[in-house]
């Protein structure tokens, strides 16, 4: 069993930062690939970047690409979400996840094991 608890949002303007923070339970955490998905109002949940097991591999939707990074420190069960140069189409709820395969995970939601409870990300005009 894995739980996730999200933080890190908040309100920024646009071109802002923020990083944000999901610290994970559970003694095999670092068994599983992560990632973070978002979901905007109106909209489908959509998935925003993965990294695997290991941190070996990394892989970002396009309209992040270039501008959020992904990392896991498995020593503190945490996985981060670097935001950088935020849009106002950023603003969702930012959940963080975890998947026992990888190759799943970047492919669909119905991939995760675990989902955070989600923070959510404002981005002002």
């Amino acid at each position: 069993q894995v739980q996730l608890v999200e933080t890190g949002g908040g309100l920024v303007q646009a071109g802002g930062s923020l990083r944000l923070s999901c610290a994970a339970s559970g003694r095999t955490f670092n068994m599983y690939a992560v990632g973070w998905f978002r979901q905007a109002p109106g909209k489908e949940r959509e998935f925003v970047a993965a990294m695997s097991w290991g941190g070996s591999s990394a892989r970002y939707s396009d309209s992040v690409k270039g501008r959020f990074t992904i990392s896991r420190d498995d020593a503190k069960n945490t996985v981060y979400l670097q935001v950088n140069s935020l849009k106002p189409e950023d603003t969702a709820v930012y959940y963080c996840a975890a998947a026992g395969n990888y190759g799943t995970l970047i492919r669909t939601t119905a991939g995760v094991d675990y989902w955070g409870q989600g923070t959510q990300v404002t981005v002002s005009s």
